[in-house]
């Protein structure tokens, strides 16, 4: 006797059908299942059924009974991520500005299909990215792929890098010439992508802003300065480039009130040493690129922060402040309000 049509499948699509439809709250009863299987073309008994179910169970797939009053159903209950993991890397997406809002919802429908439609509705009713700042330049996913392909290879890459200009469009840096470079990491830090590597021609490591990039392309050429990443410390790497800006890093002293021992630990890790200094003080000394943004982290603890050393980042420090507070100093407004 022939086989009824799309017998061969039957398996396939009841599989299907349990992990997209079932989870611990919405069980399938046998009729489900039957009437499920004929809406595909496939014809069911009961009985075949449980054996089918059986044979899944065998092959892996992690099924549960669930009993409701008198209707018995069944439920995918393990899956290769938990519905919390699923709803962290939702958060991720979500949160990172170097992925553009239509890759992000592409992303977290991609993310919902690894459990139930029921529970990927929850990431639906999370998504907060339409009014939040995203990255214009899908071309960060093709980069990260050439990079990581790039570092797998033993390969150099070169690509043009560009900033942002004030009308919201961009200028090459180098006025267009190629950037050379062998990359050894990706790191995400502040929000954004970068790519650490070792530029042979300067003969010192740099980091880039990979949505900055353009024209990539993976060389032939072997990568340089091995020996020089390896002796990187990828953490402090970080902890010292405040906002990824370039600058010498430089063991600077600071003092900071009790208080902010929080904040200090934050930013430079847990072994920081922190030197009583007073009742109400404590000192820590740290490497950091003295820099802008780190004068900037500086200002946002207001008095209870102050540089000591070295005289070099003190008179930088002093010299920033000052040019800020020339800004306001002869404010016209200033007369008015007093007025």
């Amino acid at each position: 006797m022939a086989r009824a049509p799309r017998q061969k499948m039957k398996l396939l699509v009841l599989r299907q059908y349990l992990e997209e439809y079932t989870d611990e709250e919405h069980p399938a009863t046998t009729a489900q299942l039957i009437e499920y299987l004929r809406q595909q073309g496939i014809s069911a008994e009961r009985k075949s059924i449980y054996d089918d179910l059986e044979t899944l169970r065998e092959f892996g797939l992690d099924l549960e009974k669930a009993r409701s009053g008198s209707q018995t159903g069944w439920y995918v209950a393990g899956r290769a991520f938990q519905l919390p993991e699923l709803k962290l890397l939702v958060d991720s997406v979500q949160a990172s500005r170097f992925i553009t809002r239509k890759k992000s919802l592409e992303l977290i429908d991609k993310i919902g299909k690894l459990t139930s439609v029921w529970q990927a509705r929850q990431f639906r009713r999370q998504v907060w990215v339409k009014n939040r700042i995203k990255s214009m330049n899908e071309s960060i996913y093709y980069n990260v792929d050439d990079i990581h392909r790039a570092i797998g290879a033993d390969r150099q890459i070169r690509f043009r890098y560009f900033r942002y200009t004030v009308g919201g469009g961009q200028k090459l840096r180098r006025e267009g010439a190629f950037y050379v470079i062998s990359p050894f990491v990706l790191l995400w830090d502040n929000e954004n992508y970068y790519m650490v590597g070792f530029d042979a021609g300067a003969g010192i490591l740099k980091h880039f802003r990979v949505d900055k990039m353009t024209g990539l392309e993976v060389l032939e050429q072997p990568r340089d300065g091995r020996q020089v990443f390896q002796q990187l410390d990828m953490a402090a790497y970080t902890d010292s480039h405040f906002g990824m800006f370039s600058g010498e890093v430089t063991p600077v002293r600071l003092e900071f009130r009790n208080h902010l021992a929080g904040a200090v630990a934050d930013r430079f890790g847990r072994d920081v040493i922190m030197v009583p200094a007073g009742e109400d003080r404590f000192t820590v000394t740290v490497p950091v690129a003295v820099n802008e943004p780190f004068f900037g982290w500086l200002c946002s603890f207001g008095d209870g922060v102050r540089l000591l050393g070295p005289e070099s980042a003190v008179t930088a420090m002093a010299g920033h402040v000052g040019r800020i507070w020339d800004l306001y100093r002869d404010d016209p407004r200033k007369e008015r309000r007093e007025g």
